[in-house]
Protein backbone atom coordinates (compact mmCIF):
# COMPACT_ATOMS: atom_id res chain seq x y z
CA UNK A 1 0.00 0.00 0.00
CA UNK A 2 1.23 3.15 -0.84
CA UNK A 3 1.16 6.23 1.28
CA UNK A 4 -0.17 9.54 0.23
CA UNK A 5 3.68 12.14 0.50
CA UNK A 6 1.51 14.97 1.75
CA UNK A 7 1.18 12.65 5.35
CA UNK A 8 5.09 12.11 5.43
CA UNK A 9 6.45 15.39 6.68
CA UNK A 10 10.02 16.21 6.26
CA UNK A 11 12.06 15.80 9.40
CA UNK A 12 13.56 19.24 10.57
CA UNK A 13 17.31 19.21 12.72
CA UNK A 14 15.49 22.22 14.24
CA UNK A 15 12.72 20.28 15.40
CA UNK A 16 15.77 18.64 17.61
CA UNK A 17 18.16 20.75 18.63
CA UNK A 18 16.78 24.43 20.67
CA UNK A 19 18.82 26.34 18.25
CA UNK A 20 17.28 30.07 19.22
CA UNK A 21 18.12 28.82 23.29
CA UNK A 22 21.64 27.90 22.47
CA UNK A 23 22.67 31.36 20.49
CA UNK A 24 20.67 33.60 23.69
CA UNK A 25 23.72 35.24 25.93
CA UNK A 26 22.31 32.51 28.51
CA UNK A 27 23.35 29.60 26.26
CA UNK A 28 26.44 31.71 24.76
CA UNK A 29 27.27 31.49 28.65
CA UNK A 30 26.99 28.19 29.36
CA UNK A 31 28.79 26.72 26.57
CA UNK A 32 31.70 29.20 27.51
CA UNK A 33 31.62 28.57 31.35
CA UNK A 34 31.48 24.75 29.40
CA UNK A 35 34.68 25.52 27.63
CA UNK A 36 36.35 27.27 30.27
CA UNK A 37 35.51 23.72 32.82
CA UNK A 38 37.66 21.72 30.04
CA UNK A 39 40.47 23.97 29.68
CA UNK A 40 41.03 23.46 33.39
CA UNK A 41 40.63 20.19 33.35
CA UNK A 42 42.87 19.99 30.84
CA UNK A 43 45.53 22.57 32.60
CA UNK A 44 45.07 20.47 36.09
CA UNK A 45 45.66 17.11 34.50
CA UNK A 46 48.07 18.23 32.90
CA UNK A 47 50.16 20.33 36.06
CA UNK A 48 52.86 18.66 37.77
CA UNK A 49 52.60 16.76 41.45
CA UNK A 50 54.65 19.46 43.75
CA UNK A 51 56.22 18.11 46.96
CA UNK A 52 57.64 20.78 49.38
CA UNK A 53 60.79 20.43 51.10
CA UNK A 54 61.74 22.60 53.87
CA UNK A 55 65.59 22.90 54.12
CA UNK A 56 67.75 24.36 56.94
CA UNK A 57 70.44 25.91 54.42
CA UNK A 58 69.25 26.47 50.90
CA UNK A 59 72.96 26.02 49.93
CA UNK A 60 74.20 23.04 51.03
CA UNK A 61 70.19 21.37 49.61
CA UNK A 62 71.63 23.03 46.47
CA UNK A 63 75.07 21.34 46.62
CA UNK A 64 72.65 18.12 48.12
CA UNK A 65 70.31 17.95 45.52
CA UNK A 66 71.78 18.70 42.31
CA UNK A 67 75.71 17.80 42.86
CA UNK A 68 74.96 14.39 45.21
CA UNK A 69 71.57 13.59 43.87
CA UNK A 70 72.14 14.86 40.71
CA UNK A 71 68.46 15.49 40.18
CA UNK A 72 67.51 18.03 36.92
CA UNK A 73 67.12 21.56 37.58
CA UNK A 74 62.69 22.19 36.45
CA UNK A 75 60.90 24.77 35.36
CA UNK A 76 58.57 26.58 37.76
CA UNK A 77 55.44 26.20 37.13
CA UNK A 78 52.43 28.18 35.39
CA UNK A 79 50.60 28.63 38.39
CA UNK A 80 53.65 29.89 40.75
CA UNK A 81 54.56 32.42 38.40
CA UNK A 82 51.07 34.46 39.27
CA UNK A 83 52.04 34.21 42.58
CA UNK A 84 49.58 31.72 43.59
CA UNK A 85 50.24 31.39 47.30
CA UNK A 86 50.10 34.67 47.93
CA UNK A 87 46.90 35.28 46.60
CA UNK A 88 45.04 32.59 48.64
CA UNK A 89 46.30 34.84 51.63
CA UNK A 90 49.05 32.98 53.02
CA UNK A 91 52.65 33.63 54.06
CA UNK A 92 55.26 32.32 52.46
CA UNK A 93 56.62 30.29 54.74
CA UNK A 94 54.43 29.68 58.03
CA UNK A 95 55.76 31.30 61.07
CA UNK A 96 55.42 28.09 63.01
CA UNK A 97 58.38 26.24 61.34
CA UNK A 98 60.80 29.73 62.49
CA UNK A 99 59.24 29.03 66.22
CA UNK A 100 61.99 26.83 67.37
CA UNK A 101 64.86 28.76 65.40
CA UNK A 102 67.48 29.87 67.76
CA UNK A 103 69.79 32.80 67.45
CA UNK A 104 73.16 30.39 68.47
CA UNK A 105 72.70 27.68 65.42
CA UNK A 106 74.34 28.53 62.32
CA UNK A 107 72.17 30.63 59.93
CA UNK A 108 71.84 29.91 56.48
CA UNK A 109 73.34 31.02 53.57
CA UNK A 110 71.61 33.84 52.10
CA UNK A 111 72.85 33.81 48.50
CA UNK A 112 69.40 32.58 46.82
CA UNK A 113 65.94 34.08 46.93
CA UNK A 114 64.67 32.50 49.69
CA UNK A 115 61.10 33.20 48.72
CA UNK A 116 61.44 30.93 45.25
CA UNK A 117 63.40 28.62 46.73
CA UNK A 118 65.16 25.66 44.48
CA UNK A 119 63.05 23.41 41.78
CA UNK A 120 64.31 20.70 40.73
CA UNK A 121 62.49 17.54 38.41
CA UNK A 122 62.03 13.86 40.71
CA UNK A 123 59.94 12.16 38.28
CA UNK A 124 58.24 12.52 35.08
CA UNK A 125 55.44 14.77 36.22
CA UNK A 126 56.48 15.05 39.71
CA UNK A 127 58.73 18.08 40.88
CA UNK A 128 60.22 19.04 43.77
CA UNK A 129 60.30 22.77 45.44
CA UNK A 130 62.88 23.44 48.07
CA UNK A 131 62.04 26.35 50.57
CA UNK A 132 63.85 27.48 53.91
CA UNK A 133 62.10 27.19 56.98
CA UNK A 134 63.46 24.24 58.70
CA UNK A 135 65.71 24.32 61.84
CA UNK A 136 69.09 23.04 62.11
CA UNK A 137 68.86 19.54 63.71
CA UNK A 138 70.49 17.67 66.74
CA UNK A 139 74.83 18.62 66.46
CA UNK A 140 73.70 21.17 63.53
CA UNK A 141 72.34 18.64 61.17
CA UNK A 142 71.20 20.09 58.26
CA UNK A 143 67.31 19.24 57.96
CA UNK A 144 65.20 18.53 55.43
CA UNK A 145 61.38 18.15 56.55
CA UNK A 146 58.61 17.08 53.92
CA UNK A 147 54.97 16.50 54.93
CA UNK A 148 54.52 13.63 51.74
CA UNK A 149 55.96 10.05 52.57
CA UNK A 150 55.75 9.38 48.98
CA UNK A 151 58.77 12.85 48.16
CA UNK A 152 60.96 10.84 50.73
CA UNK A 153 60.61 7.95 49.56
CA UNK A 154 61.20 8.70 45.83
CA UNK A 155 64.48 10.35 47.43
CA UNK A 156 65.67 7.50 49.07
CA UNK A 157 65.57 5.41 46.01
CA UNK A 158 67.52 8.34 44.50
CA UNK A 159 69.97 7.82 47.40
CA UNK A 160 69.92 3.85 47.39
CA UNK A 161 70.41 4.02 43.21
CA UNK A 162 73.53 6.17 43.45
CA UNK A 163 74.63 4.34 46.27
CA UNK A 164 75.19 6.65 48.93
CA UNK A 165 75.84 5.74 52.39
CA UNK A 166 72.21 6.48 54.70
CA UNK A 167 70.99 5.34 57.71
CA UNK A 168 67.33 5.06 57.98
CA UNK A 169 66.32 6.15 61.79
CA UNK A 170 62.91 4.83 61.27
CA UNK A 171 60.43 4.05 58.83
CA UNK A 172 57.00 5.59 59.92
CA UNK A 173 57.19 8.56 59.55
CA UNK A 174 60.38 8.04 57.59
CA UNK A 175 63.42 9.80 58.37
CA UNK A 176 66.79 8.73 56.90
CA UNK A 177 70.58 10.40 57.38
CA UNK A 178 73.07 10.86 54.09
CA UNK A 179 75.95 12.41 53.93
CA UNK A 180 77.08 15.10 51.35
CA UNK A 181 80.60 15.18 49.96
CA UNK A 182 81.28 17.85 52.26
CA UNK A 183 81.13 15.51 55.02
CA UNK A 184 77.81 17.57 56.09
CA UNK A 185 75.69 14.95 57.61
CA UNK A 186 71.84 15.77 56.10
CA UNK A 187 68.65 14.62 57.86
CA UNK A 188 65.37 13.53 55.50
CA UNK A 189 62.79 13.41 57.85
CA UNK A 190 58.96 13.41 57.22
CA UNK A 191 56.80 15.78 59.51
CA UNK A 192 53.72 14.15 61.51
CA UNK A 193 50.53 15.82 60.91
Amino acid sequence: MMMPTNLINPIYLGSFLPVDSILSTQGIMVMLLAAYAIAMWMFLTSAPKIYTIMVSDLAAAKDFYEGLLDLPVAEVPLHYYYNYEQSLGTPGVDPIYWSNYSSTQPKPRTEFNQTDGLWYQLKKNTQIHIVTGANFGHNNRHRHVCFDNACLEAILMRVQARRLKYKIRRNKPLNFLVKDFEERVIELAEAND
